[in-house]
Formats: structure tokens, sequence, C-alpha cells
């Protein structure tokens, strides 16, 4: 995998260097190998069909681990959920592990003093066995190893839902871009009102730039201007905003009140619930919620297919995410807080994790516990040249402009604006990077 690791903006890191000076009571040596027992605290921002699982995980390690009680604190955001993360900590929350997903966040927090390496344990626990050097390097910030992955999606699949196909009379999902937008209007003809889905709200929207842009330039661009080596008003950049726009032209998807009334659940309920839109381009956890929230059979009530080729040289590329496990400084019970950690990994936490319609990274993870359209983001993501998602390797305050900027794209995709908007991000990034 290609990943890029952001420093945060000089305001981010004084703000949790103040976070940082309640860190100085140290950390205990680690202990292995002995009875554990106590509270572990973990960070969790993950709510829904992701919190249950949550709450099944750690009842499984508690079962295994009797003389330890889990209490989490519950982080309440829409969109982004960073924010909510940093006005803990200045807060004075005190936890052991932080659920994360943003690698440009945990160098954030690491450069604030905020995590510990997982180095030793990685030895220690001999996750090398359950691990490939591409998850550790995923996890790593300049070699050493801050971040533990228990899970990773495909997020360049779209879904749908079957009937819906059906009675538009497509009896493949559109395999080319053509296609796809010739799609449209067959749907729009059975009934729908809107063929895609877009979640404008808060940031969901990104998604179709950020695998256009691997589509149309390659992962190699998508890495440059995550690190900001090309900038923002690069003609690469630019030609992925110019297809995004066809899409937009072609009749995707309503006028722009209607694609900022939701986040990406309010837009899957319009498709699964409602009947009223079509295709959703969003991550792995929409199966969770297709499966838990909806009720439906995976593969047969619904499915996904992935991004149709553009013919451009790069249809080879998919944008993929991970979740992670970081272990802080000043965590109180930091023994039990590796010990989940080496959970995580285990035969147990990847069987509950399929559970869930989630992958895990693990050698222990049994695929063929996996549904079929978890089994075929697997394969996609197996087959593709793989860029973590764009957005995530920005610095927050970037990515926060990157995603208001796209709005004002949605609002108006002509050519003159996409030059606008781009100029605007640049702006933004130049006084950051």
């Amino acid at each position: 995998m290609t990943t890029i690791f952001n420093g945060p903006s000089v305001g981010r890191r004084l703000v949790l260097a103040a976070a940082s000076l309640a860190l100085m009571t140290g950390t205990a040596p680690l202990a292995f190998g002995q009875d554990l027992s106590g509270e572990l605290v973990i960070l969790n921002w993950q709510g829904g069909v992701d919190g249950e699982m949550w709450d099944v995980l750690e009842a499984a390690f508690t079962e295994a681990n009797p003389g330890v009680t889990i209490r989490e604190l519950e982080i309440t955001a829409q969109g982004d959920a960073r924010g909510g993360i940093r006005t803990a900590l200045l807060g004075g929350e005190t936890v052991d592990i932080i659920i994360n997903t943003w690698p440009a966040f945990r160098a954030e927090l690491m450069q604030a003093g905020i995590l510990r390496p997982i180095e030793e344990q990685w030895a220690s626990f001999g996750w090398d066995e359950q691990l490939s050097q591409s998850w550790r390097d995923l996890g790593s910030i300049d070699g050493v190893p801050y971040g533990l992955t228990y899970t990773y999606g495909d997020r360049s699949g779209i879904w749908y839902k079957t009937e819906h196909m059906e009675k538009a009379g497509i009896a493949a999902p559109p395999a080319t871009w053509e296609e796809f937008l010739a799609s449209f209007d067959a749907l729009k003809a059975a009934g729908y009102q809107y063929p895609v889905a877009m979640p404008g709200k808060y940031w969901a929207h990104a998604e179709w730039f950020e695998t256009l842009l691997l589509r149309t330039a390659g992962v190699e661009v998508a890495a440059q201007l995550a690190a900001h080596e090309i900038p923002w008003t690069d003609p690469a950049v630019k030609t992925a905003l110019m297809k995004y726009a066809e899409m937009l032209n072609a009749g995707c998807c309503g006028d722009p009140a209607v694609m900022f009334a939701n986040d990406w659940d309010g837009e899957a309920d319009q498709i699964f619930q409602a009947d009223a839109k079509n295709y959703l381009l969003i991550g792995m956890w929409m199966n969770a919620r297709a499966l838990g929230d909806y009720d439906l059979t995976e593969g047969e009530d619904y499915s996904f297919f992935q991004f149709p080729a553009l013919g451009m040289g790069h249809d080879d590329t998919s944008s993929v995410d991970a979740k992670e496990l970081n272990v802080t400084t000043n965590g109180a019970n930091p023994e039990v807080a590796d010990a989940f950690l080496d959970f995580i990994v285990s035969k147990t936490a990847a069987d509950i994790l399929a559970d869930y319609g989630y992958a895990s990274p693990s050698s222990e993870a049994d695929t063929s516990k996996l549904g079929p359209v978890q089994q075929t983001a697997t394969a996609a993501v197996a087959s593709s040249k793989v860029q973590f998602v764009l957005g995530d390797l920005l610095p927050g305050d970037l990515g926060d402009e990157y995603r208001v900027q796209l709005q004002r794209f949605l609002q108006d995709p002509s050519e003159s604006n996409i030059d606008t908007v781009l100029a605007a991000i640049e702006a933004k990034a130049a006084s950051l990077y």
C-alpha cells in the first residue's frame, strides 16, 4: 500500500501539545504474561451497528480476562470525529486506547506526545505472524509502528439494491463510465428520482473525487497530492473534477439542496428504505448497516460493484481505508491496553468482525466467513494498486477546506468554478505544509 503521513499544521501541534502536558507520568514497563486486571478505557466515536460490534468485541475480551472491566469514553460527532477527540483530550480525559482511522491524525497525536510506539509489543506478541509487513508499514511513522490495523475496506465500490436494477432492466452493473452515465435514464424511467445518492452534508461527497483522481491519474499522483508535492491546481486534479462534473451534468443527483440534505447514512436510507435513489459510493461500513439496520440479505437484496472503468490507463486502482488502535502515553492500564491490541488480531476478534460484515487483516481470519459482498471487495483490493483515502491523509484544517470547496463545486460544476475551487484549496494547502 502507498501511504503518506502528513505533519499537522502548527496550530494543531500547539493545541495537542497543551493536551500532552498531562502526560508526564510516564508508562510502567510492560509485563507480558501476567494476569490482567483493572479498568481499560477506550475512546470510541462509532455508533449504530459499529458501536454494537464494539460491545461484542469488548465482551469477548472481558470474558477471557474476568479481572478486566472496560469503560468507553464515547465521542458524539457529526462528520469528521477528530474535533471531538481533540476536545476530549484537551478537557483532561484519560484513555488507554484510541480508535483511529486517520493516518494524518495519528501523526498529529504522536507529535503531541499522546501516543506511545508499539514496536516492543509487536515483537513480544509476535504480530509478524499475524500481520504482513504492509500492515505494519501502514501503521508506522518513520518506520516505527504506532497503529495496529484491525479492519480495512474498499472505498471504490458502489452499493445498490438489486431490485432497483431489475426494475430498470439493467442486467449487470455498469462496467464502464459511459455505461454508468447511461444507466441514469433507465433508472429514472423506472421511477427513481435520483440515480446517485450524493451525501453532500459533511464529507462523503469527496469519495467520488478521490476515486476519480485515482482512475484518471493513478496512485502516484494521488500520493503526491496528499503530500503536497504537486499543487491542487495541477491539471491532473482538474481532470478528475471535470469527470465528476460529467456525472453531475448527466443528472445524477438533483439540485444542491438535495445533495446537502444528508450524510452517508441518510442517503443509504434513501436507497434501501425509501427506494428513491440507487447508487452509493461509500466504505465497507455500509455492509454492517445493510445487515444490521436494514436486515437485508447480502448478495441477494443488495450488492455492490467496483468503480466503472474510465479507460484512461488507471482502472486497476482502488481507494482503501483502515481502522486502527493507538495506545496512549498516559493510560492507566498499559498492560491491558497492549493485551487488547493482541486480542484484536486474534481469531476470536476476526470472527466477530466477519459476523458484522468486516474484513480483518489478520492471518487468523477465516475469509470463508465473509459474505459475497465482502469477498468481492476483498478480491478487488487484492488485485488493485491501492492508495489510502485522500481525505484521511490531509491535515485537519486542509481537510475541512477541501470538503467545503467540493461543496461549492457541487453547487456549480462549471470549468471556471473548478479553477476557483482548486485555487482556494491550494491557497489553504500552501499555508499548512
